[in-house]
């Protein structure tokens, strides 16, 4: 098969190498590909000219399609959420669509814990009291037998639940369905978040952004919330209610937040998100290192070669209809 890999546009921490493409391949034992590896737009039209595989992450797929693309059957996007990607009206016909869900797995279970973490030892309270100049004792507290929900149980979430069970966390996971999560005391519909919002210490938003979960966390169910509770966002910025959020926090009825993603992003200067108390801001980096994440990309779409050769499901089709 021609593979075509396009490194990002101005990323240059994930771009990809020979090196790193031979090392999977010879793991996977999948070598007898046709492989280039782009970085200019020459590069890219050059190569869509005959690619049967394409290799890349949403930027370039936002800044090349629609395109020529005859030979095009399989378009793996090195990201896990595609929602800046729809309508999907560009994807070339007879082209499946998929995403890296799997690579941010570990990198995400332990961010979101360390959050977790950070706002059970009211880490962000002493980030404010720090700038402040102030010192002022605080204390914090265990983890284990406290309660967290996690909403979103995929790639994200259930990584994060499988960390907080290992902490003795009372863990209660929120999905499309009730169906069970190992990682999970308790698992219940989406339908039924604002029962348990008010029993929630610790909530965690890691699902993918959708029709159904955009502004999913609104004034109303934040306020749901009891006084004391923190929340971390590695999701998408759109879940929630952001103004709400620095409102709850200047008002002291959420002790803490941890927000990896916001609207907009970047942040703009002056935004008050960047002086609203108790909050400790990641640049959108939860999920990803730089070390590991090509690589278990790589090994991904590789077993998604061997299933589209062999004739059997995609594991990462992305499901347009259900935006993940």
């Amino acid at each position: 098969m021609r593979i075509h890999l396009q490194n990002p546009i101005d990323d240059p921490l994930f771009h990809f190498s020979r090196a790193m493409w031979d090392a999977a391949a010879v793991k996977t034992g999948d070598i007898n590909h046709h492989v280039t590896i782009g970085s200019t737009e020459t590069d890219f039209a050059t190569a869509m000219a005959e690619a049967e595989a394409l290799v890349c992450d949403a930027g370039i797929v936002k800044a090349h399609f629609p395109c020529p693309a005859p030979h095009l059957k399989l378009l793996f996007v090195t990201n896990a959420g595609l929602d800046r990607l729809a309508l999907y009206d560009w994807l070339p016909p007879n082209t499946a669509l998929m995403n890296n869900r799997g690579t941010h797995a570990a990198k995400s279970g332990e961010f979101g814990i360390m959050a977790v973490l950070m706002l059970a030892n009211r880490v962000p309270e002493m980030v404010t009291h720090q700038r402040a100049g102030r010192w002022q004792k605080l204390w914090g507290a265990v983890l284990s037998g406290r309660k967290i929900t996690i909403v979103g149980l995929g790639t994200l979430g259930g990584a994060v639940a499988e960390q907080a069970q290992r902490f003795g966390l009372n863990v209660t996971g929120v999905r499309t369905t009730a169906t069970p999560h190992p990682h999970c005391e308790q698992t219940i519909a989406i339908d039924a978040l604002d029962e348990k919002l008010p029993d929630t210490e610790f909530l965690v938003l890691a699902c993918p952004l959708t029709d159904r979960t955009r502004g999913l966390m609104d004034r109303n169910r934040l306020n749901l919330l009891p006084r004391g509770a923190g929340i971390v966002n590695i999701g998408r910025g759109e879940l929630a209610d952001q103004d709400a959020i620095c409102d709850l926090l200047d008002n002291g009825h959420l002790s803490g937040a941890v927000l990896d993603v916001f609207t907009p992003e970047p942040i703009p200067e002056g935004h008050r998100l960047w002086t609203t108390p108790n909050l400790v801001i990641s640049p959108h980096t939860a999920a990803d290192d730089p070390a590991t994440y090509n690589k278990r990309s790589l090994d991904i779409f590789l077993a998604n070669l061997k299933a589209y050769q062999a004739r059997q499901p995609l594991p990462n089709l992305f499901d347009i209809e259900r935006g993940y």
